[in-house]
């Protein structure tokens, strides 16, 4: 049996240290069952996700998405059964028949926990340190949100003050995203924040003295976090008491993050199991499993064994959070009376709807003009946030290059940051030269709700954001990138920062929209569809120029993802270029030559192929006519995405190779980007269309 901790200030009854023991025989019998899981870590962290559920987190079981609520992430996703079995017990809606199912078709409890799948999920966590990354986004929309609505509380008093909890595991703090996250939690003093590293000593290759040992605690210092060590009790088991004493030290360290090592036992009680990496991974066995029960003092013949004093003694944490969240409310209550404009604020906000009017502040340019599309976008930015003041973000080191800074007198930066414009509640995002990290604080900040986020970086360095960019995508969460230098046409930099297979990489993650404007007002455009979309819950990226780019009529269609930019004369059209970007110009171009020479010519702009894929058929025919078989499609990247579109007769205008370090306009021409080049492969199409 684990220890009974002697405290005055945790009150811990022997009906807790029941719960807690009947947490480790729910992880080890949803493993068994199954066949496959992690039981060990679930195992061992049992108290300290009993405390934070029990003990400690306001919430209420019976209100998820309660906006006065704190968050809880699970860094260490693999342990799902952390989670599932506290909601289970609290009442979030999980039953003991859901554990049973664990990680089978069609169960609440998946093998990682899944943002939108199950109840009380706050986030999609897996991939390694993606957790610690979602939490600092949440801390850091937690202190933008409260400046929004409540900026002269003070400090603790507001009905926005809340508490971002993470569990984070060894293989989190390996990972490169959490040391680039808890580098920019330090660095903005995100006193609402607490990281609980489960310090177990065990990954799949067994003891982490094969691949780490470095001193955590001082790194984190180092950062700028408040850290705390928690000692185990004599037997081995951590101990609750002391989990809570550093818990509630680290909730009231309001000026940094707070940083807390617990070191565990993995598969803590189990006789032979434990302190393995077979534990970490693999079921326990029918003969470990059955020791371990009589260990903890179970029936070795009972499975999902839960006491009905167990589960009622639980479940009065839905008695706790009714409680807690009605004294929130006469709180919020009161800031509403107090406060009727920012409450009118809160309440559009909160129902995804934009301020009244906030259209007509989009710009327009001039047609005829030569604007880079990312300078486009800029200006739109610069003009919106004037008015959606939810709306925030930056770029990770290149403000300057993506046109990202909404307002260049307000950073999101803390207090006592010595630079001009720095306010906590600042506009404009500095996410430093941490794209990794950016993408996945994006998705923690866009998960907790109430305002609208983005950010920026080159295009290339998409790569760095991918698995956050694939989470945003999988979560369905409205975050936006705004990625600039999107082809050859960057010019001298070279092919180290020239973006090649990048669009149709992106283009292959499914739920994630890119929108590659041709002109300035398609990007005005974008952004527009972008925000209207913003309850759809799906990420987008931007891809813009950073050269100059002809400025054509606005055109609404655009928002649909591919329209006619200009349409055939003389006759139906006999060939469709389809451009995009930049590259657009190029099927212009083209047109005028092949029109010249009595080929009807349509020229189909197509910002964004799944907007587009989103149409009925009967626009897409409309805009791309099935009896045209004779089409090309040029963009300066890898064809890929085109085939689709062209058809057997088709031809793509592609970039197959990497490029190289000159000029963009030799570089268009010297790798075949020309006006004459899109025409010959038009005349190509034809004829083979009419074999």
């Amino acid at each position: 049996m684990s220890t009974k901790p002697t405290t005055t200030d945790l009150e811990w009854t022997e009906l807790d240290r029941r719960a807690v023991d009947t947490v480790r025989v729910l992880a080890m019998d949803s493993v068994q069952k199954v066949g496959n899981g992690h039981p060990g870590t679930a195992m061992s962290l049992a108290p300290a996700a009993y405390v934070l559920f029990q003990k400690l987190m306001r919430h209420d079981p019976a209100d998820a998405r309660w906006t006065g609520r704190d968050r809880f992430v699970l860094s260490a996703g693999h342990s799902s059964l952390t989670l599932y079995i506290q909601l289970y017990l609290a009442g979030y809606g999980l039953e003991l028949s859901d554990l049973e199912s664990f990680r089978t078709w069609g169960s609440k409890t998946p093998g990682h926990p899944e943002y939108g799948h199950t109840v009380g999920v706050e986030t999609t966590t897996g991939p390694l340190g993606q957790g610690v990354a979602n939490a600092v986004g949440m801390a850091m929309a937690a202190r933008y949100e409260r400046g929004l609505y409540d900026p002269d509380a003070p400090a603790g008093t507001s009905p926005f003050d809340h508490t971002i909890w993470a569990i984070a595991g060894d293989g989190c703090l390996q990972e490169g995203i959490s040391a680039e996250a808890s580098s920019l939690a330090g660095h903005q003093k995100l006193g609402n924040l607490v990281l609980l590293w489960d310090d177990n000593h065990i990954s799949i290759e067994g003891d982490t003295e094969t691949a780490v040992s470095e001193d955590t605690l001082k790194r984190y210092e180092a950062y700028g976090w408040h850290v705390q060590r928690v000692e185990q009790l004599p037997d081995g088991d951590l101990d609750p008491a002391g989990l809570y004493r550093a818990l509630k030290a680290a909730q009231a360290e309001t000026e940094r993050p707070s940083f807390i090592a617990a070191r565990s036992i993995i598969a803590w009680p189990a006789p032979h199991a434990q302190n393995t990496e077979a534990a970490h991974g693999s079921a326990l066995g029918d003969a470990e499993v059955a020791a371990t029960k009589k260990v903890l003092g179970f029936d070795p013949e009972k499975s999902f064994d839960v006491s009905d004093e167990v589960l009622a003694h639980t479940r009065e944490a839905l008695d706790r959070g009714r409680e807690v969240r009605g004294e929130w409310e006469k709180s919020f209550a009161a800031w509403r009376t107090a406060n009727p404009e920012r409450a009118a604020t809160f309440d559009r906000i909160r129902a995804g709807e934009l301020p009244t009017g906030w259209e007509e502040k989009l710009p327009a340019f001039e047609a005829g003009k030569s604007v880079a599309t990312r300078a486009a976008s800029g200006k739109v930015l610069q003009a919106l946030g004037a008015v959606i003041p939810e709306l925030w973000g930056g770029s990770a080191d290149l403000a300057g290059s993506n046109n990202t800074t909404i307002d260049k007198t307000s950073s999101f930066l803390p207090v006592g940051n010595p630079l001009p414009g720095a306010d906590p509640y600042g506009r404009t995002v500095h996410y430093g030269i941490r794209e990794h990290a950016m993408g996945s604080t994006m998705n923690g900040i866009a998960l907790h709700g109430n305002t609208r986020i983005y950010g920026g970086t080159f295009l290339v360095f998409s790569d760095y954001m991918r698995p956050a960019v694939r989470l945003a995508a999988l979560m369905r969460v409205p975050v936006t990138y705004v990625w600039t230098h999107d082809s050859i046409g960057l010019g001298e930099d070279g092919p180290t920062h020239q973006p090649v297979e990048h669009l149709a990489a992106l283009r292959a993650i499914p739920g994630l929209n890119i929108v590659r404007p041709a002109d300035a007002n398609e990007t005005a455009v974008a952004w527009r569809e972008i925000l209207r979309r913003h309850d759809k819950g799906a990420p987008h990226g931007l891809a813009l120029t950073r050269q100059g780019v002809p400025t054509y009529e606005p055109n609404d269609e655009a928002a649909k993802g591919g329209y006619v930019l200009f349409d055939a004369e003389g006759g139906a059209p006999q060939v469709v270029l389809i451009g995009t970007g930049s590259e657009v110009q190029l099927a212009v171009a083209a047109r005028e030559q092949l029109q010249a020479d009595g080929i009807p010519t349509r020229v189909v702009s197509m910002p964004s192929v799944e907007w587009f894929d989103e149409q009925d058929q009967a626009y897409k025919d409309s805009v791309l006519p099935p009896s045209v078989k004779a089409r090309v499609a040029v963009e300066a990247g890898i064809g890929l995405t085109w085939y689709r579109y062209v058809g057997q007769a088709g031809r793509i205008v592609s970039l197959e190779h990497f490029g190289a370090s000159a000029d963009g306009k030799v570089l268009f021409r010297e790798f075949g980007f020309t006006a004459e080049a899109v025409a010959a492969a038009a005349r190509e199409s034809l004829t083979d269309s009419a074999r």
